[in-house]
């Protein structure tokens, strides 16, 4: 039964749906409309549809959803619903849960547009965020009041990889009856199980590793069939935030390796990480694979690997930051993440940019902090690239 199988083989075959034809890999269903057999059958459909019968590609299509239910399986979801980026994830999860008067407790270490929909739409439209240290669960449990709607965080910070204690803040907020919505694209669901530890709602932009290889835009909303059709929908399937067909295959195909691709690209980071701890040009190494991480035991406890991304800070600021970036061959200067090319990215200038000095500061975003994204490449190249870059600050 599907039910019992282990995660690589529903991230193969959970949720297929084969055409008349028995087709081996997924169809690409590129239609925006269907078609009806008859008025009453339009009549009927729009009024409830079956498992099988679609209305628009805004609501549905047969490939996207098999994607939702591959994902649904992998995760041990109830339902899934697909979207066009991560942030239109992020984005529809929050507002569709949200109304004027409401109040969140967020995490203050999140991605820049994550942080701009907190912070800057949620007030807009009248809600109330009380931002915490989210590591401390002393922070929440005094943030967090009986009329709070919905707790929000990052599994793993971006950038600075802080661990977040899921289980904890759950037990918190499910006290006073608040949701907790997680954004876990930097832990993946190869290594952490987010609605195990108690989260209500998943968020994952898979433009990263679920693609994986740079291609298409996508992310996805996990939970309860009940929160997917009756609230998420109707506010999706108005709004367009809808995955395309094509992105929904790229993604069915990325799910078949990704397995693989995160456990070799988690073990290049581990040794990535350590070889960078040694080098002289590094002030600090950010890593929750490393037992020098503040945070390594939770970490273990919930993801049990680090991850493929880690962060590193060189010594003097920004110029010197620039010089290890412009002197990089094999690794990539880009702003994406999760890849099978290594891209690295200097924060303070590109994702958490509009942030003022004194935010990044109190964040620990510095001037000489980068992000690095570990791919496929042979690890001993991507350490001589990162040494012979790192030594120009010492020569």
């Amino acid at each position: 039964m599907a039910d019992d199988w282990k995660p690589k083989t529903k991230m193969i075959h959970a949720g297929s749906r084969r055409s008349q034809y028995g087709e081996v890999s997924e169809a690409i269903f590129l239609t925006q409309g269907f078609v009806y057999p008859d008025a009453e059958a339009a009549e009927a459909r729009f009024i409830e549809s079956g498992p099988d019968e679609f209305i628009y590609a805004r609501y549905g299509n047969p490939t996207v959803r098999m994607f939702e239910d591959r994902f649904a399986a992998l995760e041990g979801a109830e339902d899934a619903f697909a979207t066009a980026s991560g942030m239109a994830a992020v984005n529809g999860a929050l507002m569709s849960l949200l109304k004027s008067g409401d109040h969140v407790v967020s995490a203050r270490a999140l991605f820049g547009s994550c942080l701009w929909i907190v912070e800057n739409l949620l007030s807009k439209f009248g809600v109330e965020v009380t931002f915490v240290d989210g590591r401390d669960l002393d922070a929440w449990k005094a943030a967090i009041r009986p009329d709070t709607k919905l707790c929000f965080l990052e599994s793993l910070s971006n950038p600075t990889l802080e661990v977040i204690d899921i289980k904890g803040v759950s037990k918190l907020a499910h006290a006073v009856g608040a949701l907790v919505v997680v954004d876990n694209v930097f832990a993946t669901p190869v290594f952490s199980r987010v609605l195990e530890d108690g989260a209500d709602v998943l968020i994952y932009s898979t433009t990263k590793h679920i693609d994986g290889q740079g291609r298409c835009l996508g992310g996805v909303v996990l939970g309860t069939q009940d929160f997917i059709r009756k609230t998420l929908e109707p506010y999706l399937k108005h709004t367009g935030g809808a995955l395309s067909p094509f992105n929904a295959w790229v993604m069915l195909k990325g799910l078949e390796t990704l397995d693989l691709r995160c456990r070799a690209q988690a073990a290049s980071a581990l040794a990535l990480a350590k070889a960078l701890e040694g080098h002289r040009s590094v002030t600090r190494v950010l890593f929750p694979g490393l037992t020098s991480h503040p945070q390594h035991s939770l970490a273990m406890a919930q993801m049990s690997q680090g991850g493929t991304v880690l962060s590193f800070e060189v010594q003097g600021g920004k110029a010197e930051a620039f010089r290890v970036l412009n002197a990089l061959d094999v690794i990539l200067i880009s702003n994406n993440l999760g890849d099978a090319k290594s891209i690295i990215t200097h924060p303070a200038t590109t994702t958490h940019q509009r942030l003022s000095a004194d935010q990044r500061a109190a964040l620990g975003i510095s001037d000489g902090l980068l992000r690095l994204s570990v791919g496929l490449e042979d690890v001993v190249d991507l350490q001589e690239d990162l040494t012979s870059a790192l030594d120009l600050l010492t020569a």
